[in-house]
């Protein structure tokens, strides 16, 4: 621990890129638990670095007292005045040790105090790194599997991709190259913890920016992007200059963009799709390649009711109600799709019922009426129905 240590601290920060001021506070703390260790923490003691000669240096602090009582922490008034004639009782007197005279299991101490300061210093300058860059793309190696999520190297720290995050039918092996999408970077117990996407809508975002220079500089924008990992994808574009056509630039000469960022993807098919505020025809265009005869619009419910020719519904609809699904994720609205072979039975359904509705409120008043006819003539005559005339003589009679 006499040793120089300037060229060790300075080596240290070079290959570790720790700061300066934290690896000497780790050395500090390393001596001076060494110290403590040694003498059984009974002493009052301190560490500080001296850069000029490159060492830690030891000080044991005790206090100037008439009468000793405490030989460890205190010191008669005579001895100190020999150390410094200036001295007065109740001062704290500093006197600098010997690292020499530390055991060799105090000094393996300091050592692993210094070893832990640094892989904590590690730890945290990988995590400030990181968590600042969620949202980007990075490329790794894949260096094995663990029950079933992928450990990444990305040179300074590992990465996870966990199995959820994978996309089905991707297989990798040992040393293969893996482009994935941050996620999350969280600490743990264990150190910075960075989480890897391949499924995230943001690696697809990310991919089209890396091959279109009008996204990256913000002449063409994703207004949003939805995935079936693995199978396919929309993304909805709008252009904020009006010579750019938004899809365009997304395909590229010929499809390279595209075609660039679904060889990425492995195969996942895109469909790019261009934005606008009016649902409806946003909606139509979602649908694509499918044709749109009529779409009826509920504001409210945020739903809409498309009809597409007969020829057109499972091209709509897509494979197990892919293409749909997509089109409603990406616009935010309830699509229910009908056939218009469907869509006017219902309407004939619908006027039917309606006619009957109708016939039978006509009907209502005719049927009341013989009802209430039919009622009276049932009504039997008796005696408190007996008409009362007046005869010629004055006198009541009935009449016949």
């Amino acid at each position: 621990m006499m040793g120089n240590l300037n060229h060790i601290i300075d080596q240290v920060v070079k290959d570790k890129g720790i700061d300066r001021n934290v690896l000497v506070e780790a050395l500090e703390s390393a001596v001076l638990s060494a110290a403590n260790k040694k003498f059984r923490n009974t002493r009052d003691l301190e560490a500080h670095f001296n850069e000029e000669i490159g060492e830690v240096e030891v000080f044991e602090f005790v206090t100037v007292v008439d009468e000793v009582v405490d030989s460890y922490k205190e010191i008669d008034i005579e001895e100190a005045r020999e150390i410094d004639s200036g001295v007065e009782i109740g001062d704290s007197l500093g006197m600098m040790m010997e690292a020499g005279s530390f055991s060799r299991i105090a000094a393996q101490t300091a050592k692993q105090v210094i070893i832990q300061k640094v892989r904590e210093a590690e730890r945290e300058g990988v995590y400030n790194e990181f968590k600042g860059r969620v949202g980007e793309v990075v490329n790794g190696i894949v260096r094995r599997y663990e029950r079933g999520d992928l450990i990444v190297d990305l040179g300074r720290a590992e990465a996870l991709l966990p199995n959820r995050e994978q996309v089905p039918r991707e297989n990798y092996r040992q040393s293969d190259r893996v482009r994935a999408y941050i996620s999350e970077v969280k600490m743990s117990a264990k150190g910075p913890q960075i989480i890897l996407s391949r499924t995230h809508p943001g690696l697809l975002i990310s991919l089209f920016k890396s091959e279109v220079p009008e996204l990256a500089e913000g002449i063409v924008e994703i207004k949003n992007a939805v995935r079936e990992p693995g199978s396919r994808a929309k993304i909805a574009v709008e252009s904020h200059d009006v010579d750019v056509d938004p899809v365009g630039a997304c395909v590229g000469m010929r499809g390279s963009r595209v075609q660039n960022v679904v060889t990425e993807l492995r195969g996942e098919r895109i469909d790019i799709i261009p934005w606008t505020p009016d649902p409806a025809r946003f909606a139509c265009a979602a649908l694509a390649p499918a044709e749109v005869s009529r779409v009826y619009i509920d504001d409210e419910a945020e739903a809409m009711e498309i009809i597409v020719p007969d020829d057109q519904l499972s091209l709509a609809i897509g494979k197990k109600g892919q293409n749909v699904r997509l089109a409603a994720r990406l616009i935010g609205w309830k699509i229910d799709i009908k056939s218009e072979s469907r869509a006017q039975e219902e309407e004939q359904e619908e006027t039917i019922t309606e006619e009957a509705a109708e016939v039978e409120a006509a009907e209502a008043p005719a049927e009341q009426q013989q009802e209430e006819a039919s009622a009276v003539e049932a009504v039997p005559a008796d005696e408190s129905d007996t008409v009362v005339g007046v005869s010629d003589d004055g006198g009541e009679q009935p009449e016949e």
